[in-house]
């Protein structure tokens, strides 16, 4: 038997005899140091990045720790664009790719992997990883940079990507692949690098696979004039705009068939309807209360609908008008502050198509809010300039609840409704109170929105005031 035999079997037998000893059936190693929060380090290329007279048509990267790339067919960015997009493959620590193209002489080739490069064990990212090379003496270094607004509403969306174009036609946007293009970065801003001296046509777009203006509804922005590349070109805001609004199509539910075992509901055949009012008050600042019927109106008599006092005497200067889609009657007023009111709906004042009418005459209670119920409003515009025709936006849930036009330096409103705001200016070119969209074949950019970093909150019975600067 060898001495090494012999020391292993005794190795062995000893932590035999101490697992029986202490009772333990498993060996657990001791917890492990902080977590790895370092992304991955590129540590050789080839080619070397920033090499020059590059030739090769295959790159490998190699990482300090195993690496992946996710979605690098979507993610990754080659310029100039390439007809065909390269092969990346990745194992271990090395990112390869293989290039379908012939290179271009004289170019300098950038990969942006925007954020999807990673390591396996944490999912640290290597975040905006680049790599360049030149087929020529020189790496190209010129810059372009700038922001990209929605122009109906100020925001920002990260889906856009901004487009340059050598070729300087005005339809290449519409038949061409750009020549370069990059991503926004969560406030919108994008940034060029490495790219040549020379004229080009800049867009904006949505970041889909043809990268054309091909439709009239998607986002889409222009530069009103060529952007010349160089060491001293200046940063542009483009706004992009919806030239024609998609319809949004509404499905029907699809029409559940009858269960032949389940007993059938009668059918609801009466006409009723409902009031617009909250908690039974009338807001002041609506002139109008909406009485909402749950079918289709054929028979309307406005003077069988009647507003009164508590005393049943009939108010004067009112109207009572059915809408277009013929499902709601309005009842118009100059509301009082708390003032408790009587609507009188004679039976045979409605009927909808199948003739049924109300089942009775009906008379409603109700009231007008208290003006304690909302808050003053007073906002003080500094560096406003009055000239561009500012339209002041007050929003709530993405929806205007009210545009003013700025024409003086302060606003005041007695009575405003309570609750949170958002603020956004619009600059009304045409006086027409709304905003106007873009069009790139007349050369028109959209008119512009401004947000307004403040909030509004107005407060009941409190006198509300903020400064707006513009």
């Amino acid at each position: 038997m060898s001495k090494l035999f012999r020391l292993v079997s005794i190795l062995l037998l000893i932590v035999y005899l101490m697992n029986i000893q202490t009772g333990c059936a498993n060996i657990i190693p001791p917890g492990g140091g902080p977590r790895d929060t370092i992304p991955p380090r590129l540590i050789v290329a080839l080619p070397k990045d920033s090499a020059k007279n590059v030739t090769l048509n295959k790159i490998t990267l190699t990482f300090d720790e195993f690496v992946e790339v996710k979605d690098a067919q979507t993610n990754l960015i080659v310029s100039p664009v390439p007809k065909n997009m390269p092969l990346v493959d990745y194992k271990l620590r090395n990112v390869s790719l293989k290039l379908k193209d012939s290179l271009e002489p004289n170019t300098t080739y950038t990969f942006d992997f925007g954020n999807s490069i990673k390591d396996v064990n944490e999912g640290n990212i290597a975040k905006n990883f680049s790599y360049v090379f030149s087929t020529g003496k020189t790496i190209d270094l010129n810059i372009f940079s700038g922001k990209v607004f929605l122009a109906e509403t100020g925001k920002v969306d990260t889906t856009l990507i901004v487009l340059l174009h050598k070729n300087l036609s005005d339809t290449a946007i519409y038949k061409d692949r750009p020549r370069y293009y990059t991503r926004l970065d969560g406030k919108g801003n994008f940034t060029f690098r490495n790219l040549p001296e020379g004229s080009f046509a800049a867009f904006v777009l949505p970041n889909e696979y043809n990268k054309k203006y091909d439709d009239s509804t998607k986002l889409f922005a222009f530069a009103d004039s060529l952007i010349l590349i160089n060491k001293n070109t200046k940063p542009v805001t483009f706004y992009a705009y919806e030239e024609v609004k998609r319809k949004i199509e509404i499905k029907s539910a699809p029409v559940e068939k009858p269960n032949p075992n389940s007993k059938t509901k009668k059918e609801d055949t009466r006409l009723r309807f409902g009031l617009s009012t909250e908690g039974g008050l009338q807001d002041l600042l609506t002139p109008g209360m909406d009485m909402l019927f749950n079918r289709k109106l054929k028979l309307f008599d406005s003077s069988k609908i009647i507003l009164t006092d508590t005393n049943y005497r009939a108010l004067k200067n009112y109207t009572v008008k059915l809408d277009t889609a013929k499902t709601k009657v309005s009842i118009s007023y100059n509301w009082k502050a708390d003032t408790q009111l009587r609507l009188i709906i004679l039976k045979d004042a409605v009927a909808d198509t199948s003739g049924v009418m109300l089942s009775k005459t009906d008379t409603l209670r109700f009231g007008t809010k208290k003006e304690s119920d909302y808050g003053s409003l007073r906002i003080r515009f500094t560096n406003a300039d009055l000239s561009k025709n500012p339209v002041l936006q007050i929003i709530q849930a993405d929806k205007i609840v009210e545009s003013i036009p700025i024409t003086q330096k302060e606003l005041f409103r007695k009575l405003f409704k309570p609750g949170d705001y958002d603020l956004r200016v619009l600059f009304d070119a045409n006086k027409n109170g709304i905003w106007d969209s873009g069009n790139y074949k007349k050369r028109k950019q959209p008119e512009v929105v401004q947000l307004i970093n403040k909030k509004l909150s107005i407060k009941p019975d409190w006198d509300n005031e903020i400064e707006v600067s513009f």
